[in-house]
């Protein structure tokens, strides 16, 4: 019997867009579909807001500079909480008072993964965010964040009092930027296929079997 060659989903996202969050949950919703397929899924680094700085800014000045003011946000994010809603999940927006720099966060999503726990790290800070207003500039909050998930609370509060991994995160965010990925989420099959926007879990199962199929066919040959 012959083993499957795993596909490789880069999952590239920022922990502060609702739509990865919602994108996040559906690529979950994905894989249960196609339980027969080996999948190696790998979260990737992106900035949606370069431009705030590493201690993060207000949220309200936050919402006036990316769309005017807060009240013109409020309609987008009410077809944004309705989609999460969908999905099971939580968004209220009301609670966030801080918009975060994501540098700090894509880190421990980094460190995470050495020990295999990328996902969970990322669904604690995005739960944090979107369902609980938290902080993300807060040093507190990422290292009880952290330790949440299995790391070590003392040795993740060192690490980010360096600036271990910060050029690393932003060569990885800026590579996504190169390739013309603009959007996000952007899922990218094999290194090979980009899909972008938080699609329907059936689309991405279909995806996930015809590139698994297909990069299986050519590892036969």
């Amino acid at each position: 019997m012959s083993t499957l060659k795993p596909l490789q989903i880069d999952v590239v996202s920022d922990v502060v867009c609702p739509w990865c969050y919602i994108g996040k949950h559906r690529i979950e919703s994905a894989l249960a579909l196609v339980p027969d397929v080996p999948v190696k899924l790998n979260f990737r680094p992106f900035f949606l807001n370069p431009w705030v700085p590493r201690e993060g800014i207000s949220r309200e000045a936050y919402l006036t500079q990316k769309f005017g003011s807060v009240e013109a946000y409020k309609g987008i994010a009410g077809r944004v909480v309705a989609a999460a809603s969908e999905e099971g999940l939580v968004y209220k927006p009301e609670l966030v008072a801080r918009q975060p720099n994501t540098t700090d966060c894509h880190r421990l999503i980094l460190w995470a993964e050495a020990i295999g726990k990328a996902p969970e790290m990322k669904q604690r800070l995005m739960e944090l965010y979107f369902r609980d207003g938290g902080d993300l500039t807060d040093v507190n909050v990422l290292v009880q964040a952290a330790a949440d998930i299995g790391l070590d609370a003392d040795d993740v509060r060192k690490r980010l009092a360096t600036d271990e991994d910060v050029a690393r995160v932003s060569a990885d965010a800026q590579e996504a930027a190169e390739k013309g990925i603009s959007g996000v989420p952007t899922y990218v099959f094999a290194q090979k296929y980009a899909v972008s926007g938080a699609q329907d879990p059936n689309l991405l199962a279909r995806a996930i079997r015809q590139v698994s199929a297909e990069i299986n066919a050519e590892a036969a040959e």
